[in-house]
């Protein structure tokens, strides 16, 4: 049988994630597929760079976790279809969290409002939710 947790843990879990990445956290979109892990060096090209707001996430709520207020790139970095993503401390270079990228109905785990991505264009993210498992 599988451990299970009540709504407490699991939103304290989920909590933590903000806490450990910071409130300065960075939000890199990129082409190419998702490395192995997220200690795994960085692959495919950067097509958008996000600082995300400084209380980034909402509190959890029945064991999920839910972008708080606009995440957006004014502008582009580079040209590409935007394969995944990976979040970062506020100095860029540790990963804490990686996935992948689709618009609304695509299954990616961030969902952004356009994936084929054009220099200079604005980015909006539209929805990024994360579940606690082992309800």
């Amino acid at each position: 049988m599988a451990l299970q947790y009540s709504t407490a843990v699991r939103n304290a879990q989920l909590d933590s994630i903000e806490t450990t990445c910071g409130a300065s956290a960075i939000m890199r979109i990129r082409t190419g597929t998702v490395p192995a892990n997220a200690g795994t060096a960085d692959s495919g090209s950067v097509l958008a760079t996000l600082n995300l707001p400084s209380n980034w996430m909402n509190d959890a709520a029945s064991g999920i976790k839910t972008i708080a207020g606009t995440w957006q790139d004014a502008a582009a970095d580079a040209a590409g279809v935007a394969g995944h993503f990976r979040v970062y401390d506020s100095t860029g270079t540790t990963c804490h969290i990686q996935g992948t990228v689709s618009i609304t109905g695509g299954g990616g785990d961030l969902v952004l409002d356009n994936t084929n991505i054009a220099v200079g264009q604005i980015i909006t993210v539209v929805s990024f939710t994360i579940t606690a498992g082992n309800a």
